[in-house]
Formats: structure tokens, sequence, C-alpha cells
């Protein structure tokens, strides 16, 4: 069972950045695909960024680009994301995940306990 650790949310104003990561005790990390979801009170999980297992192709939901950065560290096993401009929209429980391609959670297979992302207007 693959585990996964996510850290660096908090409560921040409207326009700060945030940086968050996720180490993953995979093994195959450095060929697995990662992606980030986040899932805000009463609504569903939704589809954030995600990344090759090389780091060359990535993809992100339309609101968060330009302003969103995924990345990741093959040789210490983490993946981040960067977030910068944050806006109250942003306010959400952020998921590290694998396993997956695409942008429904029902494709990915492992899934971090969360961190807590909180923006101030």
């Amino acid at each position: 069972q693959v585990q996964l650790v996510e850290s660096g949310g908090g409560l921040v104003q409207a326009g700060d950045s945030l940086r968050l990561s996720c180490e993953s005790s995979e093994d195959t990390f450095s060929g697995t695909p990662m992606g980030w979801f986040r899932q805000a009170p009463g609504k569903e999980r939704e589809f954030v960024a995600r990344i090759s297992s090389s780091g060359i192709t990535t993809y992100y939901e339309d609101s968060v680009k330009g302003r969103f950065t995924i990345s990741r560290d093959n040789a210490k096993n983490f993946v981040y994301l960067q977030m910068n401009s944050l806006e109250p929209e942003d306010t959400a429980v952020y998921y590290c995940t694998d396993g997956g391609w695409g942008i429904s959670p029902r494709e990915y297979t492992s899934w971090g306990q969360g961190t807590q992302v909180t923006v101030s207007s």
C-alpha cells in the first residue's frame, strides 16, 4: 500500500502564495504519474494538476493555469504544488494522488490524508 503524505497547507490572504509538498512511499515513484486534487466543503473532489513520471508533461485545470505549478523530485520521492496569486475560491482540502492520468478521482488509486488551504479575502 502506497502512502502519500501532504504538507504545506495553511491560512493565507488573497494574493499570497503557498507550496504544497507530497512525499510518496512508492518504490517506483520515478515511473509513476502524480496528481493533485482538491475538495471544498459541500463540493465534489476536483482535479487540479497532474505531472508525468519524468516531469516533462503537465496538465492543469483551467482556473489554476498560470497561477499553479506542479513539479516533482524523483530523487526524493516528492511532488509539489506551487500556488501563487491565491484566491478565496482556492480554499479546499488538497490531496496528492497517484495511479491515474485523467481528471476523474475514480481513475486514481492512492490518496493522501489531505492538507487544508484557506484563503481569506
